[in-house]
Order: structure tokens, then sequence, then C-alpha cells
């Protein structure tokens, strides 16, 4: 997973956990791309601080997903769902009875309604 990519979804499950400092220096670095420079002149601190920051920051991110695995259990649930709906999809309705056909037509669109939740 690309370490942008991931980093940001770390932070949607475990960023309230952070301190409000660690949580704004991980965001304006890995959500709205600044460098370590522009944060430091930003928040009035070395660039040194910064980096110090979103390496301690990172470090107890994934510290939580190690314990919790929030970030594991959401990609596993996520890649099964969308398992199940490609297999909804390559049942050939024709063969079935219409409450087959209604039954197939509403667990699709119960499958779709959790992906797009999750």
């Amino acid at each position: 997973m690309n370490d942008v990519f991931e980093i940001g979804l770390l932070m949607d499950f475990y960023g309230q956990l952070l301190t409000e400092k660690q949580m704004e220096i991980l965001d304006l670095h890995y959500n709205n791309d600044y460098s370590l420079g522009e944060i430091a002149e930003e928040l009035g601190v070395s660039r040194q601080a910064i980096h110090d920051n979103i390496k301690r920051g990172k470090a107890i991110l994934y510290e939580f997903e190690q314990k919790l695995g929030l970030l594991q259990k959401f990609t596993e649930q996520k890649r099964k769902a969308v398992e199940i709906l490609e297999l909804l999809k390559g049942i050939n309705i024709d063969k079935l009875d219409n409450s087959g056909k209604e039954s197939i037509g509403k667990i699709q669109e119960g499958v779709e309604f959790i992906i797009n939740r999750i």
C-alpha cells in the first residue's frame, strides 16, 4: 500500500488518539502535501521538530494498528465484499425464477451498499 495512502487511512482510524499537534502536523504533511519546511514555517518551529513529530506520529499510528488491527479488518472486509459482489454478478439469473432474481438483486444491492459505506 502507498505510504501516503496508508498513513491517511491510519489517521482516519486512529487520528483522534494522537495529540492535537501530532494530528495537525500529519494532516498538513500527508493530506495537504505540505513539505517539512512549509509546516515548520507555518507553525513557527524547526524543520527538525516537524520531522521528529512526523516520525513519532507515524510510529504511534502503526502501534495502534498493530494492537487493534482496524485498518487490516477494514481492508479484509472491503475485499471480501467486493469478491461477493463479483460472484453475484457472475450468476446467470436467466435460469432463476422471479423470486430468485429478486433475491439476487436485493443481495447485490445490499452488498453494493456495504461496499460504499466501508
